[in-house]
Order: C-alpha cells, then sequence, then structure tokens
C-alpha cells in the first residue's frame, strides 16, 4: 500500500505543478520577493525557498473561490452529514478496519484513541486517502498558502505563518519541495494537517525515518492520533450520546452543562435503552437542528476533536461516523430535512439522470456535492421547480417524469 501511495503521489506532484498558471502577476511576484526576504531572515535557506516556489508566478483563483465557501459553516447540519456518512463509506470504513487491523491496534495502544474515531477522521479528511491518489482538490502547498497571504487579508496572517512552517517541514527532509501538496487552505496529506501541527504533532510511526503523512496512511493516523492525545483526549471515554429529552423541553437548555447525572435528574436518556457511564461527568446538551432534530449530550472528547477542526459539525460528524464504524446504527431520531431522503442508489440514478438531460457531467457517485447540487437546481430551475437542490425523492421523480 505504501507503494502504491508513493507512486501516485509522484503522479499528483508532477500534476499539481503543471497546473500553476504560465501567466505571471507582477504583484504577487513581488510579494513572493518579500517574503523570501522575510523567509531567509527566519533561517531558512535559499536553496529550500527557491525550491518550494519554483513555476509558482500567479495567484491560484480556485483558493480564492474555497476561503469564501466552507461546508462546516455554510451547509445544514443534515446536509453536511448526509454527504459524509453514507452507507458506502460506512462499508468502506468497515473494510479498512479489518485489512488494517494490526497497525490500527498498535496506535490505539500507544496512543489511547480509538481506531474508529481516526477512521472517521481519515475518511473525512481525505475520503480515506481517495482524494491523495486521484489528486481531486490537490494543488501545491506553497501556491495555496501564498495565495491567501496575498489575496485573503483575513487569512494573511495565517497563511505567513504556515508557509514558514511548510519551509521547515521541507528542509527537515521528510518530504521534498514537489512532494508539499495539500488542499486549498494548506491543509497536507491523509489526515489533513496544517504545517504548524504537522511540525508540533506528526509522528514517524512505521519507523523510515521519516513523518510521511502524505505516502504513509500509518503515520498520518498515529500522527492524527497523537494531536488528539496531547490536546487531552481522555481514552476510553465517548465523545458524547444521542439521547432523548423529557416532552416540552424545547431548545432552552441547549448549549448548557451538568454532570451526567444531573442530566438524568432533569430526565435526559440516552436513546435505546443504553445506561451512561460515569454518572459525574460533564456534559453539554447539543441540539444541532433545533428541538426538532436529534439531541446529543457531548463530553469532554467532543471538545478534543473541535482542536482538530474547530467546527461542531466537524466535531458532531466524526463521532456519528466512529459509531457506525464501531458497528452502532443510525440515528434513532432522524434529521428534520423536509424532504424524504434518497439512498445512495437513487442518488447515483438522479446524477445518471441529470447527465443524461444534459445538467450534470460530475462523477456518478452518490454524492451531492457542489457540482451535483448545482445541476439539480439547473434542472428544477428549467421545470419550474422549487430550486433547492436537495437529493429528495421530488427531484428524482421530477426526473423520472421527464
Amino acid at each position: 500500500m505504501r507503494r502504491t501511495f508513493t507512486i501516485l503521489a509522484a503522479a499528483v506532484a508532477l500534476a499539481v505543478a503543471a497546473a500553476t498558471q504560465a501567466f505571471a502577476d507582477a504583484g504577487f511576484l513581488s510579494w513572493i520577493g518579500r517574503f523570501r526576504g522575510e523567509a531567509l531572515k527566519a533561517g531558512i535557506a535559499a536553496r529550500t525557498f527557491d525550491a518550494v516556489f519554483a513555476g509558482i508566478d500567479a495567484p491560484d483563483p480556485e483558493v480564492i473561490e474555497a476561503a469564501n465557501f466552507q461546508p462546516e459553516f455554510t451547509a445544514k447540519v443534515w446536509e453536511y452529514m448526509d454527504s459524509r456518512i453514507t452507507e458506502s463509506v460506512v462499508r468502506t470504513g468497515m473494510e479498512l478496519k479489518a485489512r488494517h487491523a494490526a497497525w490500527l491496534a498498535a496506535i490505539e495502544k500507544r496512543y489511547g484513541v480509538d481506531r474508529h474515531i481516526l477512521l472517521a477522521i481519515w475518511s473525512m479528511e481525505s475520503s480515506y486517502g481517495e482524494a491523495l491518489a486521484t489528486g481531486k482538490g490537490i494543488r501545491r502547498v506553497a501556491r495555496s498558502l501564498a495565495t491567501l497571504a496575498y489575496a485573503n487579508p483575513p487569512r494573511a496572517k495565517f497563511a505567513r505563518t504556515q508557509l514558514l512552517a511548510a519551509l521547515r517541514i521541507v528542509e527537515s527532509g521528510d518530504v521534498s519541495a514537489a512532494g508539499l501538496t495539500g488542499s486549498w487552505a494548506g491543509a497536507m496529506g491523509h489526515t489533513q494537517f496544517i504545517p504548524t501541527s504537522y511540525l508540533a504533532f506528526a509522528v514517524d510511526f512505521d519507523g523510515d525515518g521519516r513523518r510521511d503523512i502524505w505516502t504513509s496512511p500509518q503515520d498520518a493516523i498515529a500522527s492524527a492520533a497523537n494531536l488528539l492525545r496531547k490536546n487531552g483526549w481522555v481514552s476510553g471515554h465517548a465523545w458524547g450520546y444521542e439521547v432523548s429529552l423529557p416532552a416540552g423541553t424545547g431548545g432552552a437548555l441547549a448549549d448548557v452543562s451538568d454532570t451526567i447525572s444531573g442530566w438524568e435528574k432533569r430526565g435526559v436518556r440516552r436513546v435505546r435503552g443504553a445506561s451512561f457511564p460515569r454518572p459525574g461527568d460533564k456534559a453539554t446538551l447539543k441540539l444541532p437542528a433545533g428541538p426538532g432534530g436529534p439531541a446529543f449530550l457531548v463530553a469532554r472528547n467532543f471538545s478534543v476533536l473541535k482542536r482538530y477542526n474547530n467546527a461542531e459539525k466537524y466535531a458532531l460528524a466524526v463521532g456519528l461516523l466512529a459509531d457506525r464504524l464501531a458497528g452502532g446504527p443510525a440515528l434513532a431520531r432522524d434529521w428534520p430535512r423536509g424532504y424524504v431522503l434518497l439512498s445512495e442508489e437513487e442518488r447515483m440514478e438522479a446524477q445518471r439522470l441529470l447527465a443524461r438531460q444534459g445538467f450534470y457531467d460530475g462523477e456518478i457517485d452518490g454524492k451531492f456535492g457542489p457540482g451535483t447540487r448545482k445541476a439539480a437546481i439547473a434542472f428544477q430551475t428549467s421545470a419550474g421547480l422549487t430550486a433547492d437542490g436537495y437529493p429528495s425523492k421530488t427531484l428524482l421523480d421530477s426526473l423520472k417524469a421527464r
């Protein structure tokens, strides 16, 4: 598996380099020149800087666009969950759990973080490495961060800090200048570490002398476990629990904290009749879809997950996916979508029909991402329907009727 990822990473690096814009931007080049001076004063070798920035002469417009759209903060909670916790995602995670049982167990033993949480993070961050294998969305970290530093003032300070850290990673010998690839925000590898997190938490778990989160899933997963442990992960404790509330509770108790025993006195219960462990633990009530949706008591490990990505939707998705990967059932109370959600196979059928009718030219993968949503909205608009782009039974029925 390591050899496969190494070969694919090299191909991706070449493709990313080839995609660099051919038309230079004078202002951007001037910014790079000034930043080069700062980097050299900070101790970065000139040869390292020049290798990392070779061929980068224009900002990346896709980075600027992506910076204005982050689903953790824009998507409805059920849209976010529906696209990340699917039957195929659970099935793939279960297969990987069995295939890599030995090193997942070793990581779990060393760092005390449940393997299902780590598998869920792997899925959330890179679709279990699929993003790296295909190169989809992967770009040069230096260009992405330089674009943000140059063209996105709110992220400029962050981007400069991450750029210096990225340069230090290359100087360490853990990755080559060409192999320094990542997301639009500079997040890298299977578990999408930003450069400063890499310097603080990345580990060489497979023992080859390099902290390689790009081509070694073992190093990447162990690095994620190390990050969680050092940020206070409590081994053997849950992230949280789906709960039922007394009738008439409403949303008044949302974001209130109490002990588990205190919540029990208020009439809060775990779903499906299970009892709570450790009645003295502190927990906070979360109603991410309001009083009409599922309710959760989240504990300390939920807050630790937010140290990985400071968005409650993200932490909740990791927890819920981890529960499914551990063999648990779907939510007892479904999300209040207001429409009947299509199954994964039905979503693929909807994509095929959208493609057949000229609205969609993307992958038939059952994922209702921005491309599929845009196509669905275009179809609904043309048909005089409510243009919401939801993967609903109404949408599929309308497509079949055309």
